[in-house]
């Protein structure tokens, strides 16, 4: 889910700061995912002016451009084909990192002419797919102005992860919601006014099945369809929608702004009746991606007298869509039941928003109120008659009442949370609380499909918990239980098993060798006498080891032989200095041979040395709490 900063503050009151903004929505559950902020990507750009142009000596596509930006002027060699005298554009200084390929810009000599900064077109902005040109600023700012500013992308961009559970926070305003009840802000008021119709629009609408039980619509009479205003094209282009036409881009504002999708069809293609009604095997129709799809009797539709509209709640046709020449407009709200809807967009494979939002569970009272927002939008901006809603089924009966216990919520996290502070959190949620002696009834809202009853109110402690502050839960060890083995590892074990692990994390792969060796390599090694085996398996394994390094030696040179550049070896094991009992001892031994780094673009090749072998050994003794250097 994606918005933007601006966008938020449209429905929470506050003063606090993106970073704090970000924590927050983290802490209470809403995970972000990404943190954009524009102002940081255009942090070296800025509006600057092309004084002069001359050309270049030795390059007769390049100029030499004398600009002027909030610094001074400075002398840069260009090759696009609009660069003139009086250009006001962006200009990226030198460090200036490319949004299109993340090249870091540097001072550069090009054809011998000294090049500082670059006039950017929109590709490299990463504005547009225009290479042609820099880009030019029709309503020029000031010289020296940060580029985000002038180019009215200084606005944060926030994703958070949202969980099935949570379609509530599929619409900025959920969010905001759960900000504020956080302690982060205040809620505003709605600013969806009721639908005030002028005139009976003859509109005729039906549901038939049980899929789509709500569904209103609205016709609005001589609009003018037209291109969004600036601040609408802002807010999709900043979560990745492509603005279309001023009708379509409503809806999709509409549809993260509430989480309620909404559908726009041109009045004037309509036949008769829309029905909200179950497909007929063999049926099909033209969606707005252009594709075909047949349908079976498991779809739901929306249809006229004449034929299948679009797929209910996933996508609309692209026959009765509304262009840039519709006059009339039917605005469609409804509610659809989300597991025939889900069940409908695997069984075409079409992902769109407004399946993604049906088949989690839109808000069934939003049927009315994101009509009404949409109306009074498409008014706004399109202009138009509006003509009286008209409505057919009854909204499903969404209402839960949860029989709620306060004391359970220290029983199940520990945390002891004063009963006000609990109800005013669930209040600032939605919920509406009847504080009882015992228990509490907590009736849920609309828009919060999770809330079981049948949880025994756990799901109601843990939403008073993850506001209040899964930080604030104290870690508290569970008692052991009779029966229940204490830990049996020595403290030697514990060691060998850290240093391990530190050993392979240092990039060293285990070995396992034999514990005799040959007598020339016990003799190298200082072997004891007593330590050679009365009936070896083999001559080369008769004497007990001194070390364990001869064992990785050859284990090294074994992996050298086979073509092995790197061979990096560490091996736990004992090792014997003498016959007698208590001679023996525990001990890590480590081996590294070969390349440290093949030749690559950065340099050539490197072999090990002293002192990464001292790393992995202080490494080692670290893990064991051992501190080489005191």
């Amino acid at each position: 889910m994606k918005f933007t900063l601006s966008w938020l503050f449209e429905h929470l009151d506050t003063t606090a700061s993106l970073a704090e903004i970000a924590d927050k929505l983290t802490l209470i559950g809403l995970e972000v995912e990404e943190l954009s902020d524009p102002s940081e990507t255009y942090a070296n750009f800025e509006v600057a002016e092309i004084i002069t142009t001359e050309p270049h000596p030795e390059a007769d596509r390049l100029q030499i451009c004398t600009v002027r930006s909030g610094g001074g002027e400075q002398k840069l060699v260009c090759g696009a084909p609009n660069a003139r005298a009086g250009l006001i554009g962006i200009l990226a200084q030198d460090g200036a990192v490319i949004p299109s390929n993340g090249m870091v810009l540097s001072k550069a000599k090009i054809r011998g002419v000294e090049s500082h900064g670059m006039m950017c077109s929109g590709a490299e902005l990463g504005l547009s797919d225009d290479h042609d040109g820099i880009i030019e600023l029709a309503d020029a700012p000031n010289i020296g102005t940060p580029a985000a500013e002038a180019l009215g992308l200084n606005d944060p961009m926030i994703e958070i992860g949202i969980t099935p559970n949570r379609p509530d926070c599929l619409g900025v305003r959920g969010i905001a919601r759960d900000l504020a009840a956080a302690g982060l802000g205040t809620l505003k008021d709605d600013i969806a006014l009721a639908v005030q119709g002028k005139k009976d629009s003859g509109t005729r609408i039906t549901v038939s099945g049980d899929t789509c039980p709500l569904f209103a619509g609205c016709r609005i009479e001589d609009v003018k369809n037209t291109e969004s205003p600036a601040w609408l094209k802002a807010r999709l282009k900043a979560i990745g929608l492509s603005p279309i036409n001023a009708l379509v881009d409503i809806t999709n504002y509409i549809s993260y702004d509430r989480g309620r999708p909404l559908h726009v069809y041109d009045a004037d293609k309509l036949t008769g009746t829309v029905t909200a009604r179950q497909a007929e095997t063999g049926e099909s129709f033209v969606a707005l991606d252009e594709e075909s799809y047949e349908l079976c009797d498991s779809d739901c539709v929306i249809a006229d007298e004449k034929g299948v509209l679009g797929l209910a709640g996933i996508m609309g046709g692209l026959a009765s869509g509304a262009g840039l020449d519709a006059r009339n407009v039917l605005v469609e709200s409804a509610w659809f039941e989300p597991v025939a809807i889900a069940l409908s967009g695997r069984h075409h494979n079409i992902d769109s928003d407004a399946r993604y939002r049906f088949e989690r569970g839109v808000d069934p009272a939003s049927v009315e109120s994101g009509l009404n927002l949409a109306v009074q939008m498409i008014v706004e901006i399109c202009g138009g008659t509006v003509c009286a809603p008209v409505i057919a089924g009854e909204m499903p009966d969404t209402a839960k009442t949860v029989t709620f216990d306060p004391a359970r919520v220290q029983a199940l996290t520990g945390l002891s949370v004063a009963e006000k502070d609990m109800q005013s959190i669930l209040e600032k949620l939605g919920f509406e609380v009847k504080a009882g002696k015992k228990s509490w009834q907590v009736n849920v809202p609309s828009w919060r499909p999770d809330i079981d009853g049948a949880t025994n109110g756990a799901d109601i402690v843990e939403e008073i918990v993850r506001v209040y502050g899964l930080d604030e839960v104290p870690s508290t060890p569970l008692p052991r239980a009779n029966g229940v083995a204490k830990p049996t590892l020595t403290m030697a074990q514990r060691r060998a098993s850290l240093m391990r692990r530190a050993l392979a994390t240092r990039g060293l792969v285990e070995a396992v060798t034999w514990s005799f060796v040959s007598k020339a390599q016990a003799e190298a090694f200082h072997v004891a006498d007593g330590l050679e085996l009365a009936n070896p398996i083999s001559t080369e394994l008769s004497h007990m080891r001194p070390s364990l390094l001869p064992g990785l030696m050859a284990a090294a040179q074994r992996n050298a032989d086979r073509g092995a550049a790197t061979v990096n070896l560490f091996e736990l094991g004992d090792e014997f200095k003498g016959a007698t009992p208590g001679a023996q001892r525990f001990a890590a031994a480590g081996l590294r041979a070969g390349l440290a780094q093949a030749k690559n673009w950065r340099g050539a090749t490197q072999s090990f040395d002293a002192y990464q072998v001292r790393g992995d050994a202080e490494a080692a003794l670290a893990a064991c709490g051992v501190h080489p250097q005191g």
